[in-house]
């Protein structure tokens, strides 16, 4: 396992590049996000596992979320609470990053369209609105209203065109069509909780997991919401973060406030495959390296971030 301390900074969000499977970036925030900056850390996994850094851009507020660009590797979005996107430029650290400023309320969730046709940024806020942006235009294309409270986490969908995903303080889980912007296409009551994340599947365009406070990860089928289709339990508190492997139809990670890390297989058990706690505090970031089966990263509280392998990871993929 590959260690990193960020000093001082809480950890929010982990992201792999697209690109470059030993490079990832790091949201962080000040005194737990209440108070005070932020920094993004860009890491480099070296040969011999050591995680070292490479760069590190700071800005006034905390970052709670960030997200590579598709289309360039110098390119990195991150979301701020102070109702703000920044587009970093990672080949020139002096330069102040692009702003994205409309929504009036922290930003917790950023991320980038999938396909290399169209270029887009989904951005969700505790404002309960969702916006979607354009990186080369400085106001947003549409924005989505129908979530009543604060809107946790959107995903565009890896296989459906103009589909992206939301998840909210209400409740609910909502698909919408980017391009109708007036309400969702599909509506679901996914949890007697907060819904924190929500992800969809790498290998079947109809599947797609929320992750909620009741400390429960569910699956769903978009063609029939009237139930989930899996249940997976274990997590003593709220699930904040879950995410599909891009390597297996039904492996999957999630992060807790119970200061785990779990490895789970919808087709296997309702219960988790691997229990890790490698983290003292609340784990927030969470991600799969699509270039290397089996490995993860996540970051929490503690300040603490990990690149891993995961036991039944590696033992699972090493059959396929």
């Amino acid at each position: 396992m590959a260690t990193f301390l960020t000093p001082n900074r809480h950890g929010y969000s982990v992201r792999f590049s697209p690109f470059r499977p030993e490079h990832l970036a790091v949201a962080t925030s000040q005194y737990f996000g209440l108070t005070g900056g932020g920094t993004l850390f860009l890491l480099e996994v070296t040969p011999d596992r050591k995680l070292i850094q490479l760069q590190n851009f700071n800005w006034s507020d905390g970052l709670f979320d960030c997200v590579w660009s598709e289309s360039d590797p110098m390119l990195l979005v991150t979301a701020s609470g102070d109702g703000s996107l920044q587009l970093w430029n990672l080949s020139n650290s002096t330069t102040s990053p692009q702003i994205f400023h409309e929504h009036v309320k922290e930003v917790y969730s950023v991320d980038w369209t999938r396909t290399r046709q169209v270029q887009l940024i989904l951005s969700a806020s505790w404002d309960a609105n969702i916006k979607v942006w354009d990186p080369t235009r400085k106001t947003s294309l549409n924005t989505y209203l129908g979530h009543s409270q604060l809107v946790y986490n959107a995903m565009w969908s890896p296989h459906l065109p103009n589909t992206f995903a939301s998840v909210s303080g209400d409740g609910t889980l909502r698909i919408w069509n980017s391009l109708n912007p007036q309400s969702a296409s599909a509506l679901c009551k996914a949890h007697d909780a907060e819904v924190l994340s929500c992800d969809w599947c790498k290998y079947d365009q109809n599947i797609l997991a929320t992750g909620g406070s009741d400390g429960l990860i569910k699956g769903w089928d978009l063609r029939n919401f009237s139930q989930p289709i899996f249940y997976l339990s274990g997590c003593e508190y709220a699930v904040r973060r879950i995410q599909f492997s891009p390597h297996s139809l039904s492996t999957l990670a999630s992060v807790s406030y119970d200061f785990t890390t779990r490895i789970w297989d919808f087709k296997h058990s309702s219960e988790a495959l691997e229990v890790i706690q490698h983290h003292s505090e609340f784990v927030y970031g969470l991600d799969w390296n699509a270039h290397k089966k089996g490995e993860l990263a996540d970051c929490g509280w503690d300040s603490l971030v990990h690149v891993f392998s995961p036991t039944s990871a590696k033992a699972q993929f090493s059959r396929l």
